[in-house]
């Protein structure tokens, strides 16, 4: 058993978790698992997306306490991470259409946490002002396989002249074609950091043609 002492932070210990400003890299992405909540619409008007978020650290914190707890094996809660998609993938490139977005908000959560773990601290969540979207959230595999991603820095309304190059320019070049969805890390906090300083990591699951 990992010792107590010993706090995992996988933004470090996982490659894909890593990204450089300015450069596309081809990554292969481990099969992980994630606490998820579905919706739709502008992140930053949305009542169900604060609502989704609302639901989600909860459980995530308290799962890392759960695990420290009873498991011995003590780790960092990861980024908060998003999938995105539209009906019309241009909303996220030229238009910038927010009210058109699907997302799916998550955190990943270590191999050894069980869907039992995750169901009793959900229910543990719910004991005491239960957060109006608990019920949604949910433990899910997603395989990526190969991606390629890019360190973007700077206001998440200035990332579509990056996600151009990337969709028009870096996958088509490279015998490459999208498949999955978008997928955003962000590795600052938004509430604490300035949108031009803001970090983000952002993925496209790719297939050779």
């Amino acid at each position: 058993m990992t010792s107590t002492t010993e706090k995992i932070d996988f933004k470090k210990s996982l490659d894909s978790y890593q990204a450089k400003r300015g450069v596309f890299r081809v990554v292969d992405v481990p099969e992980l698992q994630y606490l998820m909540i579905d919706g739709h619409g502008d992140p930053n008007t949305s009542a169900e997306y604060q609502a989704a978020l609302e639901a989600l650290y909860p459980v995530a914190f308290k799962l890392k306490f759960a695990s420290k707890k009873e498991l011995g094996r003590d780790y960092v809660v990861p980024p908060l991470e998003g999938l995105w998609w539209a009906a019309d993938m241009a909303s996220f490139t030229e238009a910038r259409d927010k009210s058109q977005w699907d997302w799916t908000m998550m955190i990943m959560v270590p191999e050894w946490i069980d869907e039992a773990m995750v169901a009793d601290t959900i229910a543990l969540v719910g004991e005491r002002d239960a957060p109006a979207r608990l019920a949604d959230v949910r433990l899910e595999r997603l395989a990526e396989g190969e991606c390629v991603q890019t360190l973007h820095v700077g206001s998440y309304d200035d990332e579509g002249p990056v996600l151009q190059r990337l969709h028009e320019e870096f996958i088509p070049e490279r015998g490459m074609q999208m498949r999955g969805k978008h997928h955003e890390i962000y590795l600052s906090d938004a509430r604490r950091v300035v949108p031009e300083r803001l970090r983000t990591v952002l993925r496209q699951s790719v297939a050779r043609e």
